[in-house]
């Protein structure tokens, strides 16, 4: 019977959104915390810990009085929207075994001169992040494992193959923050002040990724040099690739849609589009609906992990920005340097907690949770989300608990320590000071 909690959780928040019923919010988060209570000892050690964090941190609230029923309702809300996000954007990971040019990316990926092999690698895992979300990192860091083994690449040669592949990967992962429109942290901040726009965001978001592939790619040009000498060439594109850009046309295609005439955000209109075109093409080739439905139930609850770190995060975010004093958030207002400062510690902030072992997430759901009140006192609210997303995208690298770094050393087989700070700890070091000068740049000229 708990199998069917987290897919019905996930469709009443799409349900929610399409007819702004609030309350199929709240009984969403309600599943999603029935669900999670059954399935706690199934769940990995720090995603238990973190969901037991959010019910005594929540709950602890509303027993002493600092939470009231409004404010929990909204807490069970924001806890499904979240999870939601994540699943429905997940269902594209449906399509994996269907299109053989996702099971032979690398092979696709790694043809053409070494210069560019980089960038090309950053700038597809963004891509295909934009659309599969977490699904690229075990796409991409599932395949390569494969391809390793079945061509005998072991010992020095394997970790090369590691260390240039999948940390462009996760490189690239961390830039869907700043281009995507599906991008969590855009989801976030959108929700928070319905006035901001993904477009308003895209300029900078766009400045500071080509910044950050251009930091990698001069850091990881020799690496790949040595990959490329064992790369084996394919002769043309694998069977199914036009198919491929039909579906994904046809889910951006969707999404304007759902904006034009529904006024929806992107973020939003992502969550419908995606999975609405996924569950239309698998039926169309299964010709089984309820084969579809089993397939995608299945999908949504081996996400269960990911999905609960999503949810508990944005459900303390909620319960501790009502812990915040009106007169501090004032305080921040008055200053005059006020709007770059906090921009600033926003983007601080974020890697400094990952690298700490707070998950991006929730550092960023606390955040976040200051751009209403900081709107309402007069305060621009554009730069502080700007450094957000940058933040948010630099400790995507660095959190050794977060899932993308988490799946990287699970496929990869080495040491998720490694990964965080051995392989990504110059990267973000070079990047924040340039990062840094580029937001007071950005505070200058508005």
């Amino acid at each position: 019977m708990c199998r069917y909690l987290l897919p019905l959780a996930v469709i009443l928040e799409l349900l929610a959104l399409a007819s702004a019923a609030s309350e199929l919010s709240v009984a969403a988060g309600g599943l999603l915390l029935a669900y999670f209570l059954a399935m706690a000892a199934r769940l990995q050690g720090y995603t238990r810990g973190l969901f037991l964090i959010a019910l005594l941190v929540v709950f602890g609230s509303y027993a002493l009085g600092r939470l009231n029923p409004a404010q929990l309702a909204d807490a069970a809300a924001s806890a499904a929207f979240y999870a939601a996000f994540l699943a429905s954007l997940g269902t594209m990971q449906c399509l994996v075994r269907r299109f053989e040019v996702l099971r032979r990316v690398h092979d696709v990926l790694l043809g053409g001169p070494p210069v560019w092999l980089y960038p090309k690698y950053a700038v597809t895992s963004c891509l295909v992040a934009s659309v599969l979300s977490f699904g690229v990192m075990s796409l991409l860091c599932g395949s390569l494992s494969q391809t390793l083994s079945q061509r005998g690449i072991t010992g020095p040669s394997r970790l090369r193959w590691i260390r240039s592949v999948l940390i462009s990967v996760l490189r690239g992962f961390a830039l869907v923050p700043l281009v995507a429109p599906t991008s969590v942290a855009v989801a976030i901040i959108t929700r928070e002040v319905p006035s901001l726009s993904w477009s308003q965001l895209l300029p900078f978001g766009l400045a500071s990724a080509l910044l950050m592939v251009l930091v990698g790619w001069v850091l990881e040009y020799r690496r790949f040099r040595w990959v490329s000498k064992e790369r084996v060439s394919l002769a043309g594109w694998p069977k199914g690739s036009g198919l491929l850009v039909l579906v994904v046309v046809a889910v951006l295609a969707l999404m304007a849609l759902l904006v034009a005439l529904t006024g929806f955000n992107v973020s939003r209109a992502a969550m419908l589009a995606v999975p609405t075109v996924t569950l239309v093409f698998m039926v169309a080739q299964d010709r089984s609906l309820l084969t579809v439905l089993k397939e995608a139930g299945d999908n949504v609850n081996a996400m269960s992990n990911e999905m609960a770190i999503f949810a508990a995060s944005a459900a303390i975010g909620v319960a501790l920005i009502t812990q915040v004093p009106e007169g501090v958030v004032s305080q921040l207002v008055d200053l005059h340097t006020g709007p770059y400062l906090l921009a600033l510690a926003g983007l601080l902030l974020l890697p400094l907690l990952s690298a700490l072992g707070v998950i991006p997430i929730t550092t960023l759901s606390v955040i976040a949770g200051l751009l209403p009140p900081l709107a309402e006192l007069g305060m621009d609210p554009l730069l502080l989300s700007v450094a957000l997303v940058i933040g948010f995208a630099l400790a995507m690298m660095l959190s050794p608990f977060g899932p993308s770094v988490m799946l990287l050393s699970r496929f990869g087989q080495v040491s998720r320590w490694l990964v965080a700070f051995g392989w990504n700890g110059v990267f973000v070091l070079i990047l924040l000071p340039l990062l840094m000068a580029l937001l007071a740049v950005w505070y200058a000229l508005m």
